[in-house]
């Protein structure tokens, strides 16, 4: 059996369910990967260390956004849990603390794109904290994950591949201000080069860096996913395209 592939996707915010371009990307970009075992996600917003997995039975969903219509707040997802997967994640990463936080249910960047992709909600789920934003650190941890690709888990980093709200222009489709249209080009360019050491460097050598990521944990789940994948081909370009300016650009290896 072919190792299962390893996405990073720009996961929107909840109106993303009321773009149809977007939910019917996601939703064939599933269509045509292997039905997984289980899925771990890696979302920007779940930052602790040290690394901490989530719930592992009832998987409550964490609606952790403000200022939206009443509708968002009750979606609802009920995934089932992934105990065997905590324990394995906790088996690879020997040596690392891990922690539990047997309350702490999937957040938007889990479960908004999840909604879209596996609607079904029958597929185990583990959401992962980040530990730490330094590209090189989660690029490691991503590497240490790496064996579950074999097992048939779907790895997930999950952010923005531009993410700056205070910039937001453009409507819903319009014209991406030039800072994230440069900065998307580049990484485009970069990640079909593979070129990792660039990825990793990217507040350096990416054009427009600090604002499309005045804080990087929206590109930090990307090295995770470059961990996980790394030594396969190439990452390839699922989805593209902007969002009130933002690029959505989601790539997949293997």
């Amino acid at each position: 059996m072919s190792a299962t592939p390893v996405l990073y996707l720009s996961h929107g915010a909840p109106p993303l369910a009321d773009d149809a371009v977007w939910t019917r990307e996601l939703a064939d970009w599933s269509a045509n990967l292997p039905e997984p075992q289980a899925i771990l996600v890696v979302s920007a917003h779940w930052e602790e260390a040290p690394l901490t997995v989530g719930a592992t039975t009832t998987v409550p969903l964490v609606y952790d956004f403000w200022g939206f219509p009443e509708r968002y707040y009750s979606v609802t997802y009920a995934a089932p849990g992934a105990p065997e997967l905590a324990a394995r994640v906790r088996t690879l990463l020997t040596g690392t603390e891990v922690h539990e936080a047997p309350d702490r249910g999937l957040d938007h960047g889990a479960y908004v794109p999840l909604v879209e992709m596996y609607p079904d909600a029958d597929v185990p789920v583990l959401q992962m904290s980040m530990p730490t934003l330094d590209p090189r650190e989660l690029f490691e941890l991503g590497r240490k994950l790496k064996p579950l690709r074999d097992e048939g888990v779907l790895i997930i980093g999950s952010g923005f591949f531009t993410h700056n709200l205070s910039a937001m222009s453009g409507g819903v489709h319009g014209t991406p201000p030039r800072w994230s249209a440069e900065f998307d080009q580049w990484g485009a360019e970069t990640l079909r080069a593979n070129d990792i050491d660039a990825l990793l460097d990217f507040r350096h050598k990416a054009p427009a860096a600090a604002l499309a990521h005045p804080r990087i944990e929206h590109f930090a789940p990307l090295f995770v996913t470059l961990g996980a994948g790394a030594d396969d081909a190439n990452p390839r370009t699922v989805i593209e395209g902007y969002w009130y300016g933002m690029a959505k650009r989601s790539v997949q290896i293997g």
